[in-house]
């Protein structure tokens, strides 16, 4: 979460991107044809209809609507975790998940935490929401956005009181906010190619070679997804 004088969105996302597409996290989640309703339509998978309301309103904070480009919201990133949640990437399948876990570990040691990242999720929100309550005696989503942006300030700090094993709630659901702006439509975020479109990138063309080399020229094209859909 950025402080009191936080840089552009633009300045945000040119600097996520290149990091989310090292993950290689999305391209390990399960595809879902259903990218096309409406995020009002949406019926969650995983979230209860509190957990959901939750994740609606911290990924409209974490990249809101009020910038040069869409938000999380318009790009319908809760439907990306949500789905997320409810496969393989949720359950940690694949995971080495075995102790011990040490919060207090550098990233580069992986996963710290015994719960996989539904758990953690479902674990998670209602302690947060709690720790909203104590504070403005409202939950998350109903706090203003400058109460909100000061909520999710302190839980990225620390400064909320959580256990060991829900250290990563907050870099969690940032880096799963990223993903499902910049994933490909067919995980369910980034609807319309949208954040594609945003920063200018091609998506899955076949080739685009010959524009390479152009440098400081607009690639006139817009984005193709894995399923062939133009933007």
């Amino acid at each position: 979460m950025p402080d009191s004088h936080p840089p552009s969105r633009r300045h945000f996302l040119l600097a996520s991107s290149a990091g989310v597409a090292l993950t290689g996290m999305a391209m390990t989640f399960h595809a879902n044809s259903k990218e096309s309703i409406s995020l009002d339509q949406y019926k969650p998978e995983y979230f209860t209809p509190e957990e959901w309301a939750f994740v609606l309103a911290a990924t409209a904070r974490l990249i809101p609507s009020d910038g040069e480009g869409p938000g999380a919201l318009e790009t319908h990133v809760p439907v990306f975790i949500d789905r997320q949640l409810k496969g393989e990437y949720g359950s940690a399948v694949d995971w080495y998940m075995t102790g011990p876990h040490d919060p207090t570990a550098p990233p580069e040691r992986g996963w710290q935490t015994p719960l996989n990242p539904a758990q953690l999720y479902r674990k998670a929100i209602p302690v947060f929401n709690a720790w909203c309550q104590s504070r403005w005696r409202k939950g998350f989503q109903d706090l203003t956005p400058e109460q909100q942006d000061e909520a999710l300030v302190a839980l990225q700090k620390g400064e909320v009181q959580l256990e060991p094993e829900l250290s990563l709630f907050f870099t969690t659901l940032l880096a799963n906010t990223k993903e499902g702006y910049f994933a490909d439509p067919m995980h369910g975020g980034n609807h319309g190619m949208q954040a594609w479109t945003y920063i200018g990138f091609p998506g899955a063309r076949a080739s685009f070679k010959e524009w390479v080399d152009q440098h400081n020229v607009k690639y006139p094209l817009g984005p193709v997804s894995i399923k062939g859909e133009r933007a």
